[in-house]
């Protein structure tokens, strides 16, 4: 089996959090708190990856009460969602506390496009339920709060052969609060390449756009390497020591590809 490369963000839900709602849900601070949770960002190696969003919901430290939020039911293009394209597709009302965990659910109509052919992404069994995100946070009265869902396509969609692919859901939970950003560009435009940032043994990678730019979010602060892999005849490039800073997004400039 083998993974297919690249990591999306797609921009899930916004969650305005309110005393007023009538599910159930353990609460440790009384009053309301302001919820977002958002992806974004791009893919690499295919030419469409839809999800067949169903539903979310959160759940208390217990993790016995369950929030549904309000959904816009749909199946999305996850590669839609790049350089900051953001959408909002479900809303709910939750009290303020501590949540432990956030559940994605799925319906069976995820499909993966791979050189131009729609191939179904079966998902695997203990997914078909609910893809559990745990998250343990504190949201506080009157505070408002961004999580990004960080869904890598590398990991999460599998090519088993035969033209039979799996989805195994992988995804990083980042607060938007703690992290950075890298941008760049490379050159010549319209080369087809995928972007690794490497810091502390935890690898992100994402897609050049057709104008051959690229953007790295939800980055740790640190230190990383950065490595353009083009399409051959092109070579790849390692660039080291890009500094991620919070809040701020780092432009390493235009990379030649050179063969």
């Amino acid at each position: 089996m083998r993974n297919i490369l690249g990591t999306a963000f797609f921009i899930l839900i916004i969650l305005w959090v309110s005393s007023c709602s009538n599910a159930k849900f353990v609460s440790i601070f009384p009053g309301t708190s302001h919820l977002s949770i958002r992806m974004t960002d791009s893919t690499a190696n295919i030419g469409a990856f839809m999800i067949d969003l169903q539903g979310v919901a959160v759940a208390d430290s217990d993790s016995l009460h369950e929030v549904m939020l309000n959904v816009n039911n749909g199946i999305y293009n996850v590669l839609n969602f790049s350089g900051g394209i953001d959408t909002m597709i479900a809303s709910g009302d939750i009290k303020s506390g501590l949540v432990t965990r956030i559940k994605l659910i799925l319906g069976s109509n995820n499909t993966v496009t791979v050189d131009s052919v729609v191939y179904p992404l079966v998902l695997i069994a203990n997914a078909q339920s609910g893809i559990n995100l745990n998250i343990h946070q504190v949201f506080q009265p009157s505070e408002s709060y961004t999580i990004f869902l960080d869904f890598d396509v590398n990991q999460s969609v599998i090519a088993q052969g035969n033209g039979l692919y799996q989805l195994n859901p992988v995804i990083r939970i980042v607060d938007a609060t703690v992290t950075g950003s890298i941008k760049g560009k490379i050159s010549p435009i319209g080369t087809r390449a995928t972007v690794f940032a490497a810091y502390n043994g935890v690898t992100y990678s994402t897609a050049v756009n057709v104008n051959g730019d690229f953007l790295l979010t939800s980055l740790p602060p640190g230190a990383y390497d950065v490595t353009i892999i083009p399409a051959l005849p092109l070579q790849p490039v390692t660039l080291t020591g890009k500094f991620v800073t919070v809040g701020v997004t780092t432009n390493i400039g235009t990379i030649v590809l050179k063969i």
